[in-house]
């Protein structure tokens, strides 16, 4: 009898150790809001508006009248100054990507990435063939850097929560300090919970 009851036992705590957690793939553009905080979708549609916007001020084709070439551009610094974890390289990345892609501007690589590059070309100073080895002090200077921050404020009461971020961008001419552009993007949630605390 011990023996049925120990068997017993044993199936159900097996069948209570099962998962039912299920996997469903969503296309990358699908919209999703799960918690109401900052999210890829948040991410991706700021970074294409406001690059939208932003190439199609003046400051493009005045530069490229005044230089003869497309402005050259790198991202900076993009700060969190909400109280939520936000992959900032992931952000950057976006606005990287939509700059590029425009055509209307030429890029070059953050200060971390040109660092990296710096150390593979003394690298080769020191191990490459003369052939093959890239020459130190032929960069291409960027123009122009993006810098920003990302803010939020809350505010809940009885089971309903508001999340308020907005999203401020510079471009700043890097040689005059002058600032060309400034594009603000806001997103508003409502997060309703019944009467339950969040």
């Amino acid at each position: 009898m011990k023996k049925v009851f120990l068997l017993i036992l044993i199936g159900f705590v097996v069948a209570g150790c099962g998962s039912s957690r299920q996997v469903t793939r969503l296309d990358p553009g699908t919209v999703t809001d799960v918690s109401g905080k900052w999210n890829d979708t948040d991410a991706r549609l700021v970074a294409e508006e406001m690059i939208k916007d932003c190439l199609s001020r003046p400051w493009v084709t005045d530069f490229a009248a005044a230089a003869g070439k497309k402005p050259v551009v790198t991202v900076g610094t993009i700060g969190n100054n909400t109280s939520e974890h936000i992959d900032a390289e992931t952000f950057t990345t976006d606005f990287e990507r939509e700059l590029l892609n425009s055509g209307q501007v030429k890029f070059v690589g953050s200060r971390d990435q040109r660092d990296e590059i710096r150390e593979e070309r003394q690298d080769q100073r020191d191990y490459a063939s003369q052939e093959t080895m890239k020459k130190i002090r032929n960069e291409t200077g960027a123009d122009f850097i993006l810098l920003g921050s990302i803010k939020s404020i809350t505010d809940e009461a009885e089971g309903l929560r508001i999340m308020y971020y907005q999203t401020d961008l510079e471009l700043i001419n890097i040689e005059s300090n002058e600032k060309v552009w400034i594009g603000t993007k806001k997103i508003k949630k409502e997060i309703s919970q019944g009467k339950s605390k969040f």
